[in-house]
């Protein structure tokens, strides 16, 4: 299995520059759902979105993440992929969100883990580190593929951390509330990226049968494996390009995104000086490695 380092770019899609606010909703629903969010994402906390007069809809909230994408990008931020949350259904009665979501990953909260020596938690809310699987897409996949033809579109593949945070105190929301909060994406610290086009078969029995074990400060502090994302992280995949196929805001995934596929273990509490690690098994991908300052 080779390594690579070739870091493509996605190619863009406008769709998400043609937004309109949600039937019934106004700048005094949708709007304010996307500022407020974009303006307290990783500063502040507040009261969910849906316990608020009017509620937010998940359709409304999509509507939000391209508002916020919007804002970013404004802001002079690249879009590189994007993030599914919630594929882990183990987790889904502890935060009470029963579907998965997604939210999008930028120049500014992406990073190569090589390169980081360490991740200041400063300014994240609530932060929790997730072990994840990250693909890198070669190709434009499409809604009516099997898994096998899905993982010909995967340029490579890689073992990474998310830290995801809560902008709503206690972690205490809806699905609806997390979309607006951007998939409560935090960053993301990708390990060594490995080429898998040329042993798809191989590459495709591992991702969906391996266990994993994740450590802090060399303590075994939960165990994973592929199944708990919903049924795999390739399958976790193949719901994110179905989603997105009904999706008439957002746009489909484009060569040269980055798609990490949720957390194989639960998510877990962080704080500063901690050194969080991983081991798996029967994968060709190493453990990686965290200093969190």
């Amino acid at each position: 299995m080779a390594h690579t380092d070739a870091k493509s770019k996605p190619q863009t899609d406008d769709r998400s520059r043609r937004v309109a606010y949600p039937r019934g909703a106004s700048q005094a629903s949708a709007g304010p759902g996307s500022t407020t969010s974009y303006d307290c994402w990783a500063t502040h906390q507040i009261a969910p979105f849906t316990k608020r007069p009017g509620g937010l809809s998940l359709g409304e909230a999509y509507r939000v993440t391209a508002l916020l994408n919007q804002k970013h990008e404004a802001r002079g931020e690249k879009r590189l992929g994007r993030k599914i949350g919630f594929t882990n259904r183990t987790i889904w009665e502890q935060y009470k969100v029963y579907e998965p979501i997604w939210g999008y990953v930028y120049d500014s909260t992406v990073h190569e883990l090589e390169t980081k020596a360490s991740l200041p938690l400063a300014g994240f809310s609530e932060p929790r580190i997730e072990p994840e699987i990250v693909f890198g897409l070669a190709s434009p996949p499409a809604p009516e593929m099997d898994e096998t033809t899905l993982l010909s579109c995967v340029d490579w593949v890689a073992h990474g951390f998310e830290i995801v945070q809560s902008i709503f105190p206690q972690w205490q929301f809806s699905a609806a509330d997390t979309v607006a909060a951007n998939g409560v994406h935090g960053a993301l610290l990708i390990g060594p990226r490995h080429a898998m086009r040329r042993d798809i078969k191989e590459w495709q029995k591992a991702i969906a049968s391996f266990e994993i074990d994740l450590l802090c400060n060399d303590n075994v502090i939960d165990h994973g494996c592929s199944e708990n994302v919903l049924g795999g992280p390739v399958s976790a995949l193949r719901h994110l390009v179905a989603l997105l196929a009904r999706d008439v805001i957002n746009p489909p995934l484009a060569a040269g995104e980055i798609v990490t596929t949720g957390t194989l273990t639960r998510a877990m509490p962080v704080k500063a000086g901690e050194i969080w690690s991983t081991a798996l098994d029967c994968i060709g991908l190493a453990g990686i490695r965290l200093q969190l300052a």
